[in-house]
């Protein structure tokens, strides 16, 4: 074998390398894009708080700031936006500023003491500030594509309306689970109230924070705010998969 070929061998052989890791990444990158589309929010709103830090991943920084979403019945959504340093300005003070903050609803466990605490929030992967808005039909929209990962519970109002509570698993890239409640309203709440656990949902609605007072002990109470996913339209997997 001559020289020239010795030194050609090496220089393919890197080629090939660079080509398959890109191959990889690729794949990496389409199985990624899968996964965010079974979980997509879009919520407009207006900033009413500063930015409170939450942690940091190499170097980045994220930060939560709080949204207050109008609803057509004049009442408004406190809405917890988990948001990255390098989308926005997070030494500025927003507060009064409209914003529409696209991304998917997340979950992640926080010990407190010898429990642990489901937090709620929507991270976002785009950010716009909107000079005008109108059309408020649109403001908090959410699709869901996941599991159910705990028996639905079913029960009645003291006015008589059904209402059935959901636990949904929605998969995330690099095998992790965001674990979303959901609530289902009249027939739908009958109907998603015979979900077996693993059962494959999809849902439409809107993201709704509520308040609630938690009892700590005998004396004391705490009130506390619930996120949760309120369901507008649901299909179950099979009933998809047969169309």
């Amino acid at each position: 074998m001559n020289a020239a070929l010795h030194q050609v061998l090496p220089v393919c052989c890197e080629y090939e390398k660079i080509n398959m890791n890109m191959k990889k990444e690729e794949e990496r990158s389409t199985m990624a894009e899968k996964v965010i589309e079974n979980n997509k929010v879009s919520v407009i709103g207006e900033i009413i708080s500063g930015f409170t830090f939450s942690h940091e991943v190499f170097g980045e920084g994220f930060y939560v700031v709080d949204v207050a979403v109008n609803r057509l019945s004049e009442q408004a959504d406190i809405i917890p936006l988990m948001i990255s340093e390098r989308l926005i300005h997070v030494q500025e003070d927003y507060r009064g500023c409209t914003v529409e903050a696209i991304g998917q609803f997340r979950s992640y466990n926080r010990h407190e003491g010898v429990k642990n605490r489901l937090v709620l929030s929507v991270f976002v992967r785009e950010i716009n500030f909107m000079e005008e808005f109108t059309d408020y039909t649109k403001t908090n929209q959410i699709f869901l594509d996941g599991y159910i990962c705990k028996e639905p519970i079913y029960r009645k109002t003291p006015l008589g309306r059904e209402i059935a509570d959901l636990l949904l698993a929605v998969n995330r890239p690099y095998g992790k689970s965001d674990y979303i409640p959901c609530i289902a309203w009249g027939r739908n709440a009958r109907f998603a109230s015979g979900f077996e656990v693993g059962t494959r949902v999809r849902v439409w609605g809107r993201v709704q924070s509520r308040e609630y007072t938690k009892k700590l002990s005998e004396t004391e109470c705490e009130k506390r705010v619930a996120y949760e996913v309120s369901i507008s339209k649901l299909e179950c997997g099979e009933e998809q998969d047969k169309q």
